[in-house]
């Protein structure tokens, strides 16, 4: 019994244009042809396309099926790294699933990565927001925990609703006493949360890059008034430091 190129893919199943491209790939043999020029196909070539559908149907590649070749009826170490394969994209698509969840219950912003837990509600200024993401990306465990307790607090320090809407232009005086504002409830801040007071501590494994990364980020983020009033926060952090450390010595 012998079919033509039609029958033999209507019997296994598929289309003509998977047949005749089984054959392009070198996957399935090209039968002899009849007086009339037309492909004969017989039982082998039948189960040879079945086992094609079949393993295609289980998830491997063609090009992964070509490599089994067609003597090996059940070919154990490519199923075994197959179910290996598929058990990752399980996991993974779990994981997707978990974030999904806890964005759709939390109604967290989308473009948050789903470690900084923001609650529902949360409402980061632009710039904070785009900062909070680049620092999930470079934070230790641990200096992460910390960032997002203090992120998660939506506790304003005196002078941040001024600071979110500081002109790029604001005057010399302006800045300056914005600064003087800050100074100690950072501190206290730091005192409080002091893995995010040290970039070592924050990023131990490659602690330069990381500094780099957030001064480029701060700069694309912020005017140039917030980022001086920035700088006098942290000069007026080192001056306190040195008070102290004067004060401990005498």
């Amino acid at each position: 019994m012998t079919w033509s190129t039609r029958q033999v893919a209507e019997l296994a199943g598929t289309s003509l244009r998977a047949v005749r491209h089984y054959h392009e790939v070198g996957l399935l043999d090209e039968p002899e042809r009849r007086a009339n020029g037309y492909k004969s196909y017989g039982v082998a070539h039948l189960v040879r396309i079945l086992r094609i559908k079949r393993l295609a149907d289980l998830g491997f590649t063609l090009a992964q099926i070509a490599e089994m070749g067609d003597a090996d009826e059940h070919p154990e170490e490519a199923l075994r790294a197959l179910d290996a394969e598929l058990a990752g994209t399980i996991e993974r698509l779990q994981r997707v699933r978990l974030e999904l969840s806890l964005v759709l219950r939390k109604s967290s912003p989308i473009d948050l990565p789903p470690e900084l837990g923001l609650p529902a509600g949360t409402n980061l200024p632009d710039a904070d927001r785009s900062l909070a993401v680049v620092m999930s990306r470079l934070l230790e465990p641990s200096a992460l925990d910390e960032y997002r307790e203090v992120i998660q607090k939506e506790q304003l320090l005196p002078g941040e609703a001024e600071f979110n809407h500081l002109p790029a232009d604001a005057d010399e005086e302006t800045r300056r006493a914005l600064a003087e504002r800050f100074i100690e409830p950072v501190r206290d801040l730091l005192a409080e949360h002091p893995a995010l007071g040290d970039v070592r501590t924050m990023a131990p494994k490659n602690p330069r890059f990381a500094a780099e990364t957030v001064v480029a980020a701060m700069r694309d983020l912020y005017n140039p008034a917030q980022l001086d009033v920035m700088r006098r926060i942290s000069i007026g952090l080192e001056e306190k430091k040195e008070a102290a450390a004067r004060d401990g010595r005498d």
